[in-house]
């Protein structure tokens, strides 16, 4: 429970989650262990401090000031611990408790950045495991739901890509 806010997130344990969604095997998995998980931290606040550069500047992000986010790549073994200094986003220390942590796989993630499925769908099905800050997640769902993919340049260069791989990986790994 979380006192100063008071309230608390139901906690579920991955390996209770049932998921039918395809999986990395862990063959493919293995190169994501061989660098360390503050490193893959700081390439994804780079990657997404360029791709965000607009609404990091509009102050967009401002709800993640001070706080940590931790994005758990559950099949691919990884975590992506990030903080917001107010000026842009950074690798967090993986020490400690995140304040919100958001689990899934490789490929609900996927699902998620191509908008091939919502979120809601994702937790519902208990495919998106969040846990913490009740309040946290929701900002961070009204950010992600509120956010003009068509406006990033990163992601207009990835959406044909994306449309391409979702096929192929549910076929390969589903």
């Amino acid at each position: 429970m979380d006192a100063a806010k008071g309230y608390t997130v139901p906690v579920m344990r991955p390996d209770s989650v049932k998921n039918n969604s395809p999986r990395l095997p862990r063959l493919f998995a293995a190169p994501f262990s061989l660098l360390p998980n503050p490193l893959h931290s700081r390439l994804i606040a780079l990657a997404l401090n360029k791709a965000l550069e607009e609404q990091i500047r509009e102050g967009e992000l401002d709800f993640l000031q001070h706080r940590s986010l931790a994005i758990k790549v559950r099949d691919a073994g990884i975590t992506f611990t990030l903080t917001f200094d107010g000026d842009r986003l950074m690798a967090r220390d993986h020490g400690g408790v995140s304040d919100l942590s958001i689990a899934g796989t490789v490929y609900d993630f996927l699902l998620l950045v191509g908008r091939e499925e919502d979120p809601d769908t994702l937790v519902f099905q208990r495919r998106l495991v969040m846990q913490g800050d009740t309040e946290l997640g929701l900002e961070v769902k009204n950010f992600l739901d509120g956010l003009d993919v068509e406006s990033l340049g990163l992601y207009m260069k990835m959406e044909p890509l994306l449309k391409r791989v979702l096929p192929v990986y549910r076929r390969v790994f589903g």
